[in-house]
């Protein structure tokens, strides 16, 4: 958002104010729009203190106000304010407890929202009657924007009982206040058709499937053929790596889907289970997943990354995969398999060379990933 921010600054020649929040290193300079750093992924006291603000800011606004919301991957965490009777520790614990657990993005996000005093809708309540214009980055599988940092600006349909069926689910311990909000009701979030939000219309400005077809592109102008398999995939990472592995080895045996020189291009977000105690992220994990899939292979290499550069909670993108992977780390004294058991991905490319650091990209389309088959 802070990138969106410093561009609508340069391209708005009318009054301007305005607030942003974006991870700690992320923020960029501008004049007019006030930027302000805090943690992700898992939120701080300095988002908290941005949430109170933004509320502060929109409201008493009149219908002749317009507020342009910029809004991208990441806010889930970096807007967090708790509802009644939840504290930011609650909030805090809930959300590794979430990221540890495998549920998905979506389902993360339904939780975060009926916990929240400004997510699932009501960031544009606040702002009624002013007329709210909402300019989307996609970082979330299927581009809903009630999923793209929880929707504090469009309405959703989800609802507490919705929530309590994820926490159910994924044996997630809620804190007692927490609890208490979701089984009451009190945690509901703005619904369709809600007379506040009238005046709010969405445009997905980027997404996923563009920087897909712009990686296509590049693809073909090199004389390789692009296959995209998907914008939105989901699961546990290690088993879409095998499933990925599976059509890679294909077309580089028998030609199909597609014949080599051609390379696999999908996003969407994976996610990981974590039973063990090593550094690792979801793109590193389908990576080794793959490479322990592919057994050496000739021919297929492959990279995965976050867009927005950070993979778990390393400042790593993700890493590379070639067919000398596996011979190379046996050469160091570590087993594939027990780096993959132990979550220990970052380590292992780490120690190999192989990790991809982009540093702060500026943006977030969700997971790239490339497997290019000879």
């Amino acid at each position: 958002s802070a990138a969106m921010a410093q561009a609508l600054e340069r391209s708005w020649p009318g009054p301007l104010t305005g607030l942003v929040v974006t991870r700690y290193g992320y923020a960029v300079p501008c004049e007019r729009i006030e930027i302000v750093e805090a943690a992700h992924p898992v939120p701080d006291a300095a988002g908290r203190e941005a949430a109170q603000r933004m509320l502060r800011t929109v409201r008493g606004l009149s219908a002749d106000d317009l507020v342009i919301c910029l809004i991208s991957g990441g806010g889930s965490a970096l807007l967090p304010l708790p509802g009644e009777g939840v504290t930011l520790e609650d909030k805090q614990a809930i959300n590794r407890a979430l990221l540890a657990s495998g549920a998905s993005i979506t389902e993360m996000n339904c939780v975060r929202r009926h916990l929240s005093a400004i997510k699932g809708g009501r960031l544009a309540a606040a702002c009624h009657p002013a007329r709210v214009v909402n300019l989307l980055i996609s970082d979330v599988p299927g581009d809903n924007p009630m999923d793209i940092a929880s929707g504090p600006t469009v309405a959703d349909p989800t609802t507490c009982a919705d929530a309590l069926e994820v926490v159910r689910r994924y044996g997630i311990d809620l804190p007692v206040g927490a609890r208490r909000l979701l089984e009451s009701g009190g945690g509901e979030t703005v619904k369709p058709g809600n007379r506040r939000l009238e005046n709010v219309t969405t445009h997905i400005i980027a997404s996923p499937q563009m920087a897909l077809e712009a990686a296509a592109d590049v693809a073909r102008k090199a004389g390789v053929t692009p296959l995209i398999l998907g914008d939105s995939i989901e699961g546990e990472a290690r088993e879409v790596a095998k499933v990925m592995a599976g059509i890679a080895l294909q077309a580089r045996r028998h030609g199909q889907p597609v014949a080599g020189p051609c390379v696999l291009l999908s996003g969407g977000e994976t996610t990981v289970t974590i039973r063990g105690n090593g550094r690792g992220g979801r793109n590193v994990e389908f990576l080794l997943a793959l490479a322990v899939a592919l057994d050496g292979a000739a021919g297929i290499h492959a990279l995965a990354g976050d867009t927005d550069g950070v993979d778990g909670a390393e400042e790593i993108a993700g890493a590379f995969v070639t067919p000398d992977t596996l011979a190379r780390a046996w050469a160091r004294g570590m087993p594939p398999r027990a780096s993959l058991d132990n979550n220990d991905a970052h380590t292992f490319f780490g120690v190999l060379g192989d990790s991809l650091i982009t540093g702060p990209t500026l943006t977030n389309v969700n997971d790239f990933r490339a497997i290019h088959v000879a």
